[in-house]
């Protein structure tokens, strides 16, 4: 029993062990945003024909909001799911993907804001600072990025010569 803990706990041995736990992680998470992604897609799909059905919805108003908040909500989702099979195809998070999704979420804060909105500058001002943020952090990483490729292109698995 101590001699199996020995064994785990040696770098090459934990590292396999953490890189297998994130694995596994990541793709059960991957299915579970997969099951959510058709089952918010279906359920779009029904209210949009709902509403088309009916002859009198208001597409001008707020269904239209209500609709696009839920198509962008769909989108940053399917981003999202990106992430996490880019992970699990080149065991690195790539932060380009997630400023954009962060970008969309962002975006989407501001194409379904209610009417009045106008009237509120803390708000406006806060999406306006994100905005900014968002879009010099990813000039940033990019034009780093351009320079330099990215250094771990596959599992964090220390080499047996580097055990002490």
């Amino acid at each position: 029993m101590i001699k199996n803990l020995r064994r785990l706990w040696q770098d090459v041995n934990y590292l396999q062990l953490v890189d297998r736990s994130e694995q596994s992680l990541a793709k059960l998470l991957g299915i579970v945003l997969l099951v959510v992604l058709v089952a918010g897609t279906v359920q779009l799909m029904s209210v949009v024909v709902v509403a088309v059905l009916q002859p009198d919805t208001p597409w001008l108003g707020s269904k239209m909001n209500a609709v696009l908040g839920d198509l962008l909500t769909l989108l940053i989702a399917v981003e999202v799911l990106q992430n996490v099979t880019s992970y699990l195809r080149r065991h690195v998070v790539q932060i380009e993907l997630v400023l954009l999704t962060a970008m969309t979420a962002v975006a989407r804060k501001v194409i379904v804001l209610p009417p009045g909105a106008e009237n509120k500058p803390q708000l406006l001002g806060g999406l306006g600072i994100a905005v900014l943020a968002l879009a010099a952090a990813f000039w940033l990483v990019r034009s780093v990025n351009i320079r330099q490729p990215p250094a771990r292109t596959g599992p964090a698995i220390r080499s047996p010569e580097q055990d002490p």
